[in-house]
């Protein structure tokens, strides 16, 4: 069975900082592409960033660039997300994702074609 689970959400004022992580299993890591998507109320699920477990290539969404960075350690299942200079629009609730073999389900932002999701961590950015 396949598990993704998140942690490190919270709340955290404008311009700080936070790292979430995302423990896969029993999956492949390395035939994945694994990554996050984030949803605000009211808002779809949009594709944030992502990282590939076979060749560590990444992608990010246009409005994180420069301030989120993904990261991965595949001898144990894991990744992170490090994000700096938080915006309140940055709130949102953060699901861990995982799809395969390649990152179309963000490039293209389409959160259906995504293979497995966590159950999410809720970040808010005060103001």
């Amino acid at each position: 069975e396949v598990q993704l689970v998140e942690s490190g959400g919270g709340l955290v004022q404008a311009g700080g900082s936070l790292r979430l992580s995302c423990a896969a299993s029993g999956l492949s890591f390395d035939d994945y592409v694994i990554g996050w998507f984030r949803q605000a109320p009211g808002k779809e699920r949009e594709g944030v960033s992502c990282i590939s477990g076979r060749d560590g290539s990444t992608y990010y969404t246009d409005s994180v660039k420069g301030r989120f960075s993904i990261s991965s350690d595949n001898a144990k299942n894991m990744v992170y997300l490090q994000m700096n200079s938080l915006k309140p629009e940055d709130t949102a609730v953060y699901y861990c994702a995982a799809d395969r073999p390649y990152a179309t389900a963000w490039y293209a932002g389409k959160p259906s074609w995504v293979d497995y999701w966590g159950k999410g961590t809720l970040v808010t950015v005060s103001s």
